[in-house]
């Protein structure tokens, strides 16, 4: 038998605080040597001479040093920050501030982000304070994480009330899903209503995230109201998943617009409708009409879908004909648009991504903390987003010609 290859005098991997790590230490003093070079030659660029230089016109003069704790993703360290004064055109002289490292920062911007991540997915200040304790060598305690959060929220709010008169949306992907969260000490489901906007440029962006109980027309013409009043203007296109209460915030805001139903959530109705023995025909029926190559094979296919299932499967051909029109707006763009426009996928993913991050915490701790987890993932860069397909013909508008619906 081989030999065990662990290494006997390995230290103990829980070792935490108590155990020195050399690699860690080397680290950390080089992390100190390169902060204190960065700040230094951003004072020597704003006097505009080095240390001990003499000679020339200097625009001011050192002033000594001051220490400072700084928290990165590489610990705390301990670094010498010079001091200085410069003098204004008028003769006043004024303290030297630095812009790499502002005043009153005590902890990098990962940082921030790591502890308001852990703090929205559920856990409490003391436990963020335990679990970060040996990484940061106890300089995140209560108070750090209280005062993260507070920023957060400050930035939470200030990205609710923003204003939207400057972003150019022509399309709108919306979308309800359903999370678990505490009210009154109590596991309840509400719903997350999520509004995502398609810039002329093809650029995905979020416009709203926000916890109004339930889907219903009044929780949704709210989500839209607070768009509008907040300057959005009115898009050329919608997607949405077929929720009745959608459709009609929809039709009393926009009525003009065409709105787009999932065809994805479509597949899935007429499939409840129809036994099970007779799901990959219809699977494949369906398919090839949605997936024609033109508005005129749609119509055709449509028909035949019809003529097809009617006698076979009544509930099926009623479900397809009760979307009417909607279910093939998507015609009226440029095929190269027919792609994107077809589902609400785009919105359909981040949903997925939410709640893949969030499956450890089965509740939520309130219904607040949903929708701004939701928004701080990508705030944050957790999750991007990419341009839509077809995003170089966004310019061109919806043309009028709808699909012919004679059956």
């Amino acid at each position: 038998m081989g030999k065990d290859s662990t290494p006997t005098d390995a230290a103990p991997l829980l070792a935490g605080e108590a155990g020195f790590d050399p690699i860690e230490a080397g680290l950390r003093e080089r992390i100190r040597g390169f902060l204190e070079e960065m700040v230094e030659q951003e004072l020597v660029s704003a006097l505009g001479r080095v240390r001990d230089e003499r000679g020339g016109a200097a625009k001011g003069w050192r002033n000594g040093t001051r220490e400072r704790r700084l928290t990165g993703s590489f610990g705390p360290v301990e670094i010498a920050v010079p001091r200085a004064r410069l003098r204004a055109e008028d003769g006043s002289t004024r303290e030297w501030r630095s812009a790499a490292l502002p005043r009153y920062a005590r902890m990098t911007r990962q940082v921030e982000a790591l502890i308001a991540s852990a703090y929205l997915a559920g856990t409490n200040t003391r436990r963020v304070k335990g679990a970060l304790r040996a990484l940061f060598k106890g300089a995140v305690g209560k108070d750090v994480v209280s005062r993260t959060w507070r920023k957060l929220r400050t930035d939470w709010d200030a990205w609710c009330r923003r204003d939207l008169g400057a972003q150019d949306i022509v399309r709108l992907v919306l979308d309800g899903t359903v999370v678990r969260v505490r009210l009154d000490r109590k596991a309840t489901a509400i719903s997350l209503l999520v509004v995502l906007g398609v810039r002329r440029d093809g650029q995905k962006v979020l416009l709203a995230a926000r916890n109004m109980g339930g889907e219903s027309e009044a929780a949704w013409r709210a989500v839209l109201d607070d768009l509008v009043a907040r300057g959005l203007r009115t898009p050329e296109f919608l997607i949405v998943d077929g929720a009745a209460g959608l459709e009609r915030a929809l039709a009393g805001l926009w009525p003009e617009v065409p709105a787009q139903r999932c065809t994805v959530h479509k597949h899935r109705n007429l499939l409840a409708h129809a036994p099970e023995a007779l799901h990959e025909e219809v699977s494949a029926d369906y398919t090839d009409m949605i997936y024609a190559a033109t508005p005129k094979e749609i119509e055709q296919r449509r028909r035949a879908f019809l003529r097809k299932w009617r006698p076979k499967c009544r509930a099926g051909a009623d479900s397809l004909e009760e979307a009417g029109e909607r279910l093939f707006a998507f015609a009226r763009l440029p095929p190269s648009q027919w792609k994107s426009a077809r589902t609400t996928n785009a919105v359909e993913r981040l949903h997925e991504e939410f709640k893949r991050r969030i499956k450890t915490q089965a509740i939520l701790p309130s219904a607040e903390t949903a929708a701004m987890l939701f928004w701080a993932l990508l705030a944050s860069g957790q999750i991007t987003m990419r341009k839509v397909d077809g995003w170089q013909s966004l310019a061109e508008k919806p043309s009028d010609q709808m699909i012919d619906l004679a059956a």
